[in-house]
């Protein structure tokens, strides 16, 4: 019954075979048993996207650092801003090139708009999209800076108008949609996190935007939850390592792919439940061991390509597959059929030319769902290797090189 009426899959002939003999009586508690299976399956993912919501919209005027605050002891005591240079050393090409085209060169230093602040930088992480922007295929969002950067670590040296003025000299990370790699750059008071004690400045600069992306596709998208087994290609880079380390705070269990028999002993030494090196194994076989023919719940997926219906392969049913890249391609052709029988939701996301009032969302989740986890250490990045920023050229090649585990910082002298 729902909502007093029979259930539209169940007509008046069902009921009325029910009742003739017990062979009827049997099919008709199994098809009972069957459509409650699927009430139940949808109730929950109702109930995720719900607390999703909800914990998304709770106190979304918190402070972001009212926690075991962190100053600068060089920074300014008032809610004065320190005398600034007007010139800064940053990393900003003229043109799309090869690693040689990163080259310090002079820029004005910003000043924080209404709502931001500016951040003295200490470091600053590398990620793919910088290789893309170098590169040329993937321009800065509309309005965004060109100098290069998605995420940074450092002090708090001036305010723009609206913004606490407790956070001037606070230690923070933060995430941004360009201009992290100088010596200055403007973030929104929103995305900013406070440091703990727990990270290192290098550390910090490491976390914004693997820990944006995992959360908001692996826990938001995906739905995770305790129980669930997800597989993450790239099991070794930021973003895989991230994943598995998250995974495992939240009870999910994980499956990696990559690309040699040390990175798979590097990701089950972090957490990972199984790792395959995907150049000699057949990763759909694999998984299909690995879960007793069920499949996984999630599928992470940067390739793209002809990996998505392989992906697909490996899913069970009522699987999520987020996509958050394509490295192997923007195109693929997938079974249709499969995903209808399978009851499979495809989705993904960008999280650069998103709004800041969405990613200030997210950084609300993340200081109260994750952040304890990190101000008592039980999470911190993996750090591949650090960089002065003079030395950005060589930073992306060794991006590109794929030899790198976890994430590669520029520190700013």
């Amino acid at each position: 019954m729902v909502n007093g009426a029979l259930h539209p899959d169940l007509c008046s002939r069902d009921l009325c075979f029910e009742k003739r003999n017990a062979l009827g009586q049997f099919l008709y508690r199994e098809r009972i048993e069957v459509l409650l299976a699927e009430l139940c399956g949808k109730v929950i993912l109702a109930a995720r996207k719900i607390f999703v919501c909800v914990h998304r919209l709770r106190n979304v005027d918190r402070h972001p650092l009212d926690v075991n605050k962190r100053r600068d002891p060089a920074a300014p005591e008032s809610d004065e801003p320190m005398n600034l240079p007007e010139t800064m050393r940053a990393i900003d090409p003229p043109a799309p090139g090869g690693p040689e085209v990163l080259v310090l060169v002079e820029r004005p230093v910003p000043r924080p708009g209404p709502g931001e602040v500016l951040i003295k930088v200490a470091a600053a992480g590398v990620n793919r999209p910088e290789v893309m922007q170098r590169k040329g295929v993937y321009p800065p969002p509309p309005g965004a800076t060109s100098i290069f950067g998605l995420e940074l670590s450092g002090t708090i040296v001036a305010l723009g108008e609206d913004v606490n003025a407790e956070m001037l000299g606070q230690a923070v990370c933060a995430l941004v949609t360009g201009g992290a790699q100088a010596e200055y750059a403007v973030a929104p008071a929103g995305t900013c996190l406070l440091v703990p004690e727990a990270l290192t400045m290098v550390e910090a600069a490491a976390v914004p935007e693997t820990l944006f992306t995992v959360w908001t596709n692996v826990f938001e998208r995906g739905y995770a939850s305790e129980g669930d087994t997800l597989l993450i290609h790239g099991g070794t880079s930021g973003i895989g390592t991230m994943a598995i380390a998250l995974c495992k705070l939240f009870g999910v269990k994980t499956i990696v792919t990559a690309g040699s028999d040390e990175k798979c002993a590097t990701a089950v030494e972090l957490g990972a439940g199984h790792a395959i090196n995907y150049k000699t194994e057949d990763f759909v076989e694999r998984v299909k061991a690995i879960t007793g023919g069920k499949g996984v719940n999630i599928v992470l997926d940067m390739v793209g390509g002809d990996y998505v219906a392989r992906n697909l392969k490996c899913m069970a049913e009522d699987g999520r597959h987020v996509s958050i890249a394509v490295q192997g391609g923007l195109m693929a052709t997938i079974p249709i059929f499969d995903i209808m029988r399978k009851r499979l939701t495809l989705t993904g996301s960008t999280l650069r030319p998103r709004t800041t009032a969405f990613k200030t969302l997210v950084a609300d989740e993340i200081h109260r769902s994750v952040w304890p986890f990190v101000a008592s250490g039980q999470l911190k990045p993996v750090i591949d290797r650090t960089y002065p920023l003079a030395e950005a050229a060589e930073a992306h090649r060794r991006m590109e090189a794929g030899d790198h585990v976890g994430k590669i910082v520029l520190v700013v002298e």
